[in-house]
């Protein structure tokens, strides 16, 4: 099972502007679809419908995540349409829906997720190791960090969105 360490960021405002002057080198955008099958202590079970919104590709994945925190641990793999669907047919669940631009920043990769539902934008960071993460000193311009915040993780925005 692999390790997943990232930190994340309320981004106060898309960087165009950094974008522009090339100092953030966007490297795919898609549109993530991202609904819930079990939820509970720590342990999630997702599906997600993942489009390029460059090539028009789609593809679906199967994510299983357990742990709290900055640390914790994933296993993820591909399945076909036509599993995905059953299981959104089964859940009956709206998905949470996100752009996300993936792009470098500075050496780092930076994921930046704008939420179509919500007024909310992150910038998240992936890392090796633990004590990288730790270490990492995040610019002015990704915003307040909300790593450990448990209303900006997916899954407590994705039960909101149930609620509605």
């Amino acid at each position: 099972m692999a390790m997943e360490i990232e930190r994340k960021f309320l981004l106060p405002e898309y960087p165009e502007r950094l974008i522009e002057d090339g100092q953030l080198t966007v490297l795919t955008r898609h549109s993530i679809d991202q609904t819930y099958l079990a939820i509970e202590d720590g342990q999630e079970l997702r599906v997600r419908k993942i489009t390029d919104l460059d090539s028009g590709e789609v593809t679906f994945t199967h994510t299983f995540k357990d742990g709290k925190g900055i640390s914790r641990q994933e296993i993820e793999y591909y399945i076909s349409e036509g599993i995905y669907n059953q299981m959104i047919d089964a859940v009956k669940a709206i998905p949470l829906v996100k752009t996300r631009i993936t792009g470098v920043w500075n050496g780092t990769t930076v994921e930046i997720d704008l939420y179509t539902q919500l007024e909310l934008t992150v910038l998240e960071v992936e890392f090796d190791s633990l004590k990288e993460a730790e270490s990492f000193a995040a610019p002015d311009w990704f915003g307040e960090d909300v790593s450990v915040e448990k209303k900006y993780s997916n899954k407590t925005v994705w039960k909101q969105l149930q609620n509605k």
